[in-house]
């Protein structure tokens, strides 16, 4: 019997995927999950009253938006928490907490409060509340992994709704790093009557939703805030479920326990494609994957012509076709188109086998050399086609898969080599700023930086101090440039926003997929 999708039959007579999947003579497996989509135990939708359910590949370190780092938490966390500014749908910066903004000199950035916001548990959201949030996040004792506010020395408050945030050095997009992880404002007297740990059991923040439960690894709940200073959400609940894998937060969704499934990769959308009753959407993203390459220990990977040839081996378009289905862009050196500081002007690397083989020659390994291939098995399929088309060029690259939560640990740990050689990484640059793709991969002294270089420190400077637009756009053009000619990575694509949903909700993310709620509908 022929699946209809939408009112339409699906075309038989395209391509099966493993009929595009071969890359270097390497069959790249697709997810199983079409044999697995009938009933995973959860409740169905109908009768379940305005409840929205959505489903991300991971469930939030922790309940306190100061003490995590990754966006699967504060896809969850910011819709009980707001932030000083927001990142609009039309990738402009918004008023959220913070009704206006100005750089008063260039150490003293001013912020204008909204009056009248208060926390759910009716303290009031002030400039004193912000202060205290602020160095809260800076204390070591705090222990947070949030980098974004490293030059920011400490708050003065000026007035109930005003305070000044005092520099160390310049920050060109400090109202823009305010608009997701370092903006999050939390009550300091709550936290003085329950601590961190009873804060983080029972999380209180000004956002649309309250915190109701969360069962760790299987259900975080939130009920809408009829108070909120934007009005009450839609939705009388929100609920977060995690999804592992793609192929059960699928079944959830036809089930009914889901009613839209974020953070899925290409493979599993294009595996959903053609079943009834499911939607799929995709939005031009800003997620940016590369790989990263240990230019620091001895061996192939400290010769820049080998890390050349990586590039001109990896057929990064064919990648995209091939195992994204067309969801992604080509991204020349880091930054991805529609950041600050994205130079147009700088293309990829030209795709050529022979190019490869030829600079692996001139660099004494004309037979090619082994290495490794770090990745988390959520990019099994990326990074085995990945080996494959490295290959071709006799780089044996051996792909080892880790568990999310591992390669998550190892990627922050202070240890370069922790993820072998050679590793796939992405990261979402919600700031739409340059900086933010750079910051912890390229300065010699940062946390992920696998490249010393004194002009790459000189120009990340620049970017980061400067007060002058001008200036920081030709010191990113100067850093792609050096990037392109020294290869301390592999550089892939920015990858669309993909989901699939029912026929309940109505949602449009902006460009980060951020999972901000707020605004969805959603039909009985």
């Amino acid at each position: 019997m022929e699946r209809i999708r939408q009112g339409r039959a699906v075309d038989r007579s395209r391509p099966r995927r493993r009929d595009v999947l071969r890359l270097g003579g390497l069959l790249v497996p697709a997810i199983a999950a079409p044999g697995l989509l009938t009933g995973c135990g959860a409740n169905p939708a109908s009768g379940a009253g305005n409840v929205l359910r959505v489903s991300q590949p991971g469930d939030p370190v922790t309940m306190d938006p100061q003490k995590q780092g990754d966006m699967v938490s504060m896809n969850a966390l910011i819709n009980m928490f707001d932030t000083l500014t927001t990142r609009g749908q039309d990738n402009a910066l918004h008023p959220r907490l913070a009704l206006t903004w100005t750089a008063r000199d260039e150490l003293t950035w001013r912020f204008t409060l909204r009056p009248g916001v208060t926390f759910h548990n009716g303290e009031a959201c002030d400039a004193a509340a912000v202060k205290f949030s602020v160095e809260r996040l800076l204390d070591p004792k705090t222990k947070s992994p949030i980098v974004e506010l490293r030059y920011v020395k400490n708050v003065t408050v000026v007035d109930p709704l005003t305070v000044d945030v005092h520099t160390t050095q310049h920050d060109p997009i400090l109202p823009d790093k305010l608009s997701l992880f370092g903006g999050v404002v939390v009550p300091p007297r709550y936290l003085a009557e329950v601590g961190d740990r009873g804060f983080a059991a029972h999380p209180v923040g000004t956002g649309p939703f309250t915190f109701v439960s969360w069962q760790r690894d299987h259900e975080l709940r939130m009920r809408a805030y009829p108070k909120h200073w934007s009005g009450r959400p839609h939705a009388d609940e929100l609920v977060f479920r995690p999804a592992p894998n793609a192929s059960s937060s699928l079944a959830a969704l036809q089930s009914g326990g889901v009613d839209l499934v974020a953070g899925l990769t290409p493979d599993a959308a294009q595996q959903l494609d053609g079943y009834p009753g499911v939607t799929l959407d995709a939005y031009t993203g800003i997620r940016t994957s590369y790989l990263s390459l240990n230019t620091l220990e001895k061996g192939p990977l400290s010769d820049r012509r080998v890390r050349q040839a990586l590039n001109h081996a990896i057929d990064v378009p064919l990648l995209i076709k091939a195992v994204l289905g067309g969801k992604a862009r080509e991204v020349p050196a880091m930054i991805p188109h529609g950041a600050f500081g994205f130079d147009p002007t700088v293309k990829p690397f030209t795709r050529s086998v022979e190019t490869a083989r030829a600079l692996l020659a001139e660099a004494g390994y004309p037979h090619g050399f082994s290495t490794t291939l770090t990745a988390s098995n959520n990019d099994s399929n990326v990074a085995e086609a990945l080996s494959g088309l490295l290959s071709k060029a006799g780089v044996r690259a051996k792909v080892s898969l880790l568990d999310p939560g591992t390669y998550a640990g190892r990627l922050t740990s202070t240890n370069h080599s922790a993820l072998g050689p050679m590793y796939l990484a992405a990261s979402t640059i919600w700031t739409l700023d340059g900086e933010s793709m750079i910051q912890s991969n390229v300065r010699s002294d940062r946390r992920q930086s696998r490249w010393h270089s004194k002009e790459a420190d000189r120009l990340v400077d620049i970017e980061e101090l400067s007060v002058d637009p001008a200036e920081r756009t030709k010191a990113f053009a100067d850093l792609q440039r050096l990037m392109q000619q020294e290869a301390p990575f592999v550089f892939l694509y920015q990858l669309d926003n993909i989901y699939a949903r029912n026929r309940r909700p109505r949602w449009k993310p902006g460009p980060a997929g951020v999972l901000d709620m707020s605004s969805a509908e959603v039909s009985r």
